[in-house]
């Protein structure tokens, strides 16, 4: 309840709710979840998708307003022209923006730390302005400079200086892990929320199958590179398993990497999104890891909470906030094929560690149940 004795009035801002992506699950999780056992009263403000449907469900207390500013022409645009779009795609954005929050008058602005952070402060619209930070630093807002030309490294250099201004004014910025947390040395309003538990599963994996599966967008970021390498040696030592990839995004260049690493294709494939991931996880026997960088890795906590043991690349940051190494799964060195392999020989070949790591990740992963999770929400959002 807000100070007046009223429901608690949210407005959350984020591009879109019609792709199924980690971030439009959490969301839809906490929104969803306030809506229908704390009676906030919920609007979730979106800039794209306008006329498609959303992926995860909400509930049909909450209201949804599309601004639609499509921002995703960006994607077709060259630099410098993008610059120019941009910056009038942000004008029209900040104008809209600005007139629903004076209309609406929410208690609190909840950002997903998108465009509208170069402005949101700005809008004097009575709301505690929140930001909602789900990856980790060193990937936020970044440009990739390396071998960029002046104008980009002139251009991303003033728009990270001015991040953290507006980063400190907010009134909180929420991160998942406590090493995300120190790494925000400059300010003094961050807070640590981990994301919620995505699933309650009917039963838990038997551990009987003998299979390795992943769960994963293919994408750099992701390492399923990483994994086939890894993969490559583990078959040839553990010869009666078998490794599945589910998920979202261009397979061809994977697909090639198994012809060239001549990986057992009936032992190894690569599929799709899966619409029944709950049952992938309880059909299986081991969960693998091998991002880059996460900033939480959600489907660690799904599959721990299927009864999977985990191995996982200890990545920034979100792997070790989960994951208790040695106790209910194992965390290997960022990057290395080699003890990727070794890791994950070392769980198909016992029977025993596998069973008594994934039984302690049942139990471990609880802390992060979705009660949990939203009541620490609440206690945020309510002191503010």
């Amino acid at each position: 309840m807000s100070r007046t004795g009223k429901p608690l009035k949210i407005v959350y801002l984020t591009p879109a709710l019609y792709m199924a992506g980690g971030v439009e699950r959490v969301l839809t999780l906490k929104a969803n979840y306030f809506a229908e056992h704390f009676g906030y009263d919920i609007t979730v403000i979106l800039t794209e998708g306008k006329g498609k449907p959303l992926f995860y469900p909400l509930s049909d207390k909450i209201k949804v307003i599309n601004l639609d500013i499509n921002f995703e022409e960006l994607w077709t645009c060259s630099f410098v022209k993008k610059i120019f779009v941009y910056l009038k795609k942000q004008r029209r954005y900040k104008k809209l923006l600005t007139e629903e929050l004076m209309r609406l008058r929410s208690d609190i602005t909840v950002s997903l730390l998108r465009r509208e952070i170069n402005f949101i402060n700005g809008i004097q619209d009575g709301s505690r302005k929140i930001g909602e930070l789900h990856i980790n630093r060193a990937n936020y807002r970044n440009f990739n400079t390396e071998h960029a030309g002046l104008a980009k490294r002139l251009f991303a250099k003033a728009w990270s200086g001015s991040l953290l201004g507006h980063l400190g004014k907010l009134d909180r910025l929420v991160v998942l892990t406590e090493k995300d947390r120190e790494a925000w040395t400059e300010l003094n309003n961050v807070e640590v929320i981990p994301d919620p538990l995505s699933l309650t599963p009917v039963s838990i994996s038997p551990l009987e199958s003998k299979r390795v599966v992943a769960i994963a967008r293919y994408s750099h970021e992701k390492g399923i590179d990483l994994l086939l390498q890894a993969w490559a040696k583990a078959e040839k030592t553990v010869s009666d398993w078998r490794l599945d990839v589910f998920g979202d995004g261009d397979r061809l260049a994977y697909e090639r990497m198994i012809e060239e690493l001549m990986i057992d294709r009936s032992r190894c494939q690569l599929h799709g999104r899966t619409n029944d991931v709950e049952r992938e996880y309880v059909n299986s026997s081991l969960f693998v890891l091998s991002s880059r960088f996460e900033g939480f890795g959600m489907v660690i906590t799904e599959a721990m909470a299927c009864g999977l043991p985990v191995v996982a690349f200890d990545c920034p940051w979100g792997p070790r906030a989960i994951i208790a190494d040695g106790e209910d799964g194992l965390l290997v060195e960022n990057g290395c094929v080699e003890a990727l392999t070794d890791a994950l020989v070392r769980l198909m070949d016992n029977e025993n560690l596998r069973r008594s790591m994934a039984e302690a990740g049942v139990k471990n992963v609880q802390r992060f149940s979705l009660d949990s999770i939203a009541g620490r929400w609440k206690s945020l959002l309510e002191s503010l």
